[in-house]
């Protein structure tokens, strides 16, 4: 069941109310130093004034991630008179708690205090597990309430991540028609459509996103959430999350074995899009003539060696990462000669489906306009790892997209 939206001002007077009706007399708020100050307080306060005790955990790491001492910080801080948890941030506070929320046996609301992410609405959290991005079961909230004042004033940061991460459906969704017309996976034409309504009508908003007026955010809000919904009524992240999530994951995981400081998602999301849309252009610009050239070099995977690329790139959890290719390693030759023909037939399809994706220069000038990075650069990334995720980010997820196809054909950027 989708849950009930609200996205105005006064959000924290109308959740008090929404919760007094609904029966609640116990509630856990979850934030951060930082959210606690924008939104959690004033949530407190606006609980007690209707009669409901609002208690806060705040998440005391230098820099909360979504891992396994979050989760214990809240599970520890839960009192069994506890009737709900209400999370109180961005994506990472929302995923820990709602990973929480469904293990306890609890409902969650959410109250965004940025437009930062799709995930609000979802029903995955992705945690990070034994240094794994890995996205584990969980449900969407029972309610959100957003307050358009506080998402105005949101770092200008966090919005363009946002738009980011939107503007990646664009490389998803083809992505995802990729992977059913080639691998066979489950395909829904009526949520695609959604998701790219949803990006599109961003595209039409960006100036007013870029202002950070309450329109524009709050429009960025609605499509966030919508892309939230189409991966909830499709019940996976297929929709909304191909190879630009793939990189994105796979840089954050660098990251935390580094010890470096976290990366905004969006923000990583939309850079590797505009390296997705890319290999699409490339892709787009291949002659059927000359695919069956590239097709016909193209070596069958050597188990080993793929496994060996695994080991160098993920270290102490590649392991893990190589039980994710199962069906992968599965391919024998017969089944690499089938799909490269495969590949040929349809390879009109291919080019139709890269047709779709916006080219390099489009995106790059819509993330330029909000304020995001379009670049390794800009990012504050190696540019070396870029290559890197090209050649191991695809390990991640047992998925085909438009990464495995180059890899085939060998096509880069």
């Amino acid at each position: 069941m989708r849950p009930y939206v609200d996205i105005r001002d006064g959000a924290p007077n109308i959740l008090a109310s929404w919760c007094r009706d609904a029966g609640y007399r116990s509630l856990l708020i979850v934030a951060d130093s930082t959210t606690h100050g924008v939104l959690g307080r004033d949530v407190e306060e606006s609980l007690c004034n209707v009669g409901i005790k609002g208690r806060s955990i705040i998440l005391s790491s230098p820099q909360v991630a979504a891992d396994a001492d979050s989760v214990l910080q809240i599970l520890l801080s839960l009192d069994r008179r506890d009737q709900a948890l209400v999370a109180v941030g961005s994506g990472t506070i929302t995923d820990i708690t709602r990973f929480v929320s469904h293990r306890v046996g609890l409902p969650f609301i959410a109250m965004p205090t940025a437009p930062s992410v799709d995930g609000f609405a979802s029903g995955g959290s992705p945690l990070i597990v034994r240094g794994i991005k890995t996205t584990a079961m969980a449900l969407p909230p029972v309610a959100i309430f957003a307050d358009l004042g506080v998402l105005c004033a949101a770092p200008k940061s966090m919005i363009a991540a946002g738009l980011g991460d939107m503007l990646g459906k664009h490389t998803s969704v083809a992505d995802w028609k990729l992977g059913s017309l080639l691998w066979g996976m489950p395909f829904s034409a009526e949520i695609a459509s959604r998701c790219l309504t949803a990006v599109r009508g961003c595209q039409e908003a960006v100036e007013g996103i870029s202002r950070r007026s309450p329109e524009g955010v709050g429009r960025l809000l609605a499509a966030l959430l919508e892309s939230g919904f189409c991966m909830l009524d499709f019940g996976s992240s297929l929709p909304a999350s191909g190879a630009e999530h793939h990189y994105s994951h796979f840089w954050e995981m660098k990251l935390l074995r580094e010890g470096k400081p976290a990366i905004l998602h969006g923000a990583k999301v939309g850079v590797a899009t505009i390296f997705m849309a890319g290999l699409y252009e490339r892709i787009g610009q291949v002659s059927r003539g000359k695919a069956a050239h590239l097709l016909e070099k193209s070596q069958q995977p050597s188990t080993d060696r793929e496994r060996r690329r695994i080991r160098r790139a993920y270290g102490p959890t590649a392991d893990e990462v190589a039980r994710s290719q199962a069906s992968f390693f599965a391919v024998d030759e017969i089944a690499w000669d089938h799909l490269k023909e495969k590949v040929l037939d349809r390879w009109d399809q291919v080019r139709e489906i890269a047709a779709e994706v916006p080219d390099p220069p489009a995106l790059t000038k819509l993330l330029r306009e909000v304020g995001g990075p379009t670049n390794m650069h800009e990012l504050g990334l190696p540019v070396s790892w870029k290559g890197q995720a090209y050649e191991a980010a695809h390990y991640l997820r047992d998925h085909f997209t438009v990464t495995r196809l180059a890899r085939m054909l060998g096509v880069r950027y």
